[in-house]
Parts: structure tokens; C-alpha cells; sequence
């Protein structure tokens, strides 16, 4: 992906990491579309004067993704990037289905059916497009779970399989597939996140993640220093020490 001369859809982006991302990618010379469910947000957005664009989107909703797919291509005929940002991390008690089956789907449409939902609208357009970009948002805990949040888990383990999949497919077509990983970021994704001490302050890592782009803009994958503990634990031989030291258990199970 090109760092600058895109036109950039990021449904997901009025706060975190898609807001911070955002102003970056303005920054450095990208028409940026801002897409949330809360309008109260995108007004605010609007008028900040950032030069940013928004719509109003909520990508459970197929209707809606739909609707803010034509909002954004009649307005911005020349979009060529998509940043599939929009995704919830939510506390799961496995012990009792009703300590976690509601909460599980919601994270499944959200953060898997929202996606695809999203590149399902936008593919036919990026396909026409000289270059085009697709990047997915995965996690660190796609390669190394979190005890406590086993559908977040899995499912940002599907978006690295689809990324890894659409890549394939789509190789000999203009549209490239790129997988941003991030690992834990001070953000409000989950309560208490923000003052995470383990998590990456969020202007350091969209920082990292810019400098990437455009140091290596043939990357298949964004993979910040801190994701990579978790992301190459298998390939290290050290995967239970990572799945341990993750979740603050002794490595031999004690």
C-alpha cells in the first residue's frame, strides 16, 4: 500500500485506534472517509476542521453497509483503499451459555460478518481501480489467546485466515490484501484498557504503523515490534511460555 495519493474508507474510526489511524493517513496526504454507527461522533469529527470526510455506517447491519457503501462511492468515485476497523472485545464466562452466547455472536457479526460484509460491497469497485488495497484488522491474540476473551480470539483468527485467503484469490487482480496485526493498544476497546500498562500507547503505535506503510509498502502484513512475541510464538518453539506469560500463568501449570 501506498502511503499517500489513496482515498481511504475506515468504517470503525471515530475513536481508538481507526481515529488516530485517520489523522495520520490525512496527515500524509490521503483523502480519508471516517465511518461509526454514532452520528453525535461523526458531527463532532466534521467539525473539528481535520479535513476528514464522514458517514454514518454500522456494519452488523447489512442495509446499512450497503447504503454507506453507495454514500461513499457517489461521493468518492475515486476510493481505492478500505481499512475494516469496526470490532468489539468483549469479556466472555464460558461456564454457563448464559455467560457468553449473546456476547459471542455479537462479537462474530461484528468482527467477522462486518468485514466481509464490508469487502462484499466495495470488491467490484476496488477491482476496477489501477491499485487498490484491502487491509483487515486482526489481532496478536489471532495467534496467541487471551483466556478471557475466546470469541474475540477466534475471530480475529478467521480475519487472518480470510486475509490470508482473499490474498490468494485475488493475486493476479489490482487489489492488494494487507493485514494490520496490532497488539494490545491503550485504547477503550475493553474497560481499563486506556490505563493498561502492558498495552502500547496509542500515538506510538499508529506512529509504528505509518512508518511501516511507507518504509515497506509491498507488506502483506503491519506487524508492529510488540505484536511479535505473541504472532511468532509457534514459529519460535516458545508458544506455551507466550500463552502463559499472556495470561499470567505458570508455564508448567502449576
Amino acid at each position: 500500500m501506498n502511503i499517500s495519493g489513496n482515498t481511504i474508507f475506515i468504517p470503525g474510526a471515530t475513536s481508538g485506534i481507526g481515529l488516530a489511524l485517520a489523522h495520520q493517513l490525512r496527515a500524509k496526504g490521503n483523502t480519508v472517509i471516517v465511518g461509526g454507527r454514532r452520528t453525535e461522533l461523526l458531527d463532532t469529527i466534521a467539525a473539528e476542521g481535520s479535513g476528514l470526510h464522514t458517514v454514518q455506517i454500522d456494519t452488523t447491519d447489512a442495509a446499512s453497509v450497503a447504503t454507506a457503501a453507495r454514500e461513499v462511492l457517489d461521493a468518492h468515485p475515486d476510493l481505492n483503499v478500505i481499512i475494516t476497523m469496526a470490532g468489539i472485545m468483549r469479556v466472555e464466562d464460558w461456564s454457563t451459555p448464559a455467560g457468553f452466547l449473546e456476547t459471542a455472536e455479537q462479537t462474530i457479526v461484528t468482527n467477522v460478518l462486518g468485514p466481509i460484509r464490508l469487502i462484499a460491497a466495495f470488491i467490484e469497485h476496488l477491482r476496477s481501480m489501477a491499485d487498490a488495497t484491502i487491509m483487515t484488522v486482526s489481532s496478536g491474540l489471532a495467534f496467541t489467546p487471551l483466556r478471557a476473551t475466546p470469541t474475540y480470539n477466534a475471530s480475529k483468527a478467521a480475519i487472518h485466515m480470510l486475509s490470508e485467503s482473499l490474498r490468494l484469490q485475488l493475486a493476479e487482480s489490482s487489489v492488494r490484501v494487507v493485514e494490520l496485526e496490532p497488539p494490545a493498544v491503550r485504547t477503550a476497546l475493553m474497560p481499563g484498557h486506556e490505563e493498561n500498562a502492558f498495552a502500547m500507547p496509542l500515538d506510538d503505535f499508529v506512529t509504528e504503523v505509518i512508518g511501516l506503510i511507507e518504509s515497506q509498502p509491498e507488506a502483506t502484513e503491519i506487524q508492529v515490534e510488540n505484536v511479535k512475541f505473541l504472532r511468532y510464538g509457534e514459529a519460535r518453539g516458545d508458544y506455551a511460555q507466550v500463552v502463559a506469560t499472556l495470561n499470567h500463568l505458570d508455564p508448567h501449570g502449576s
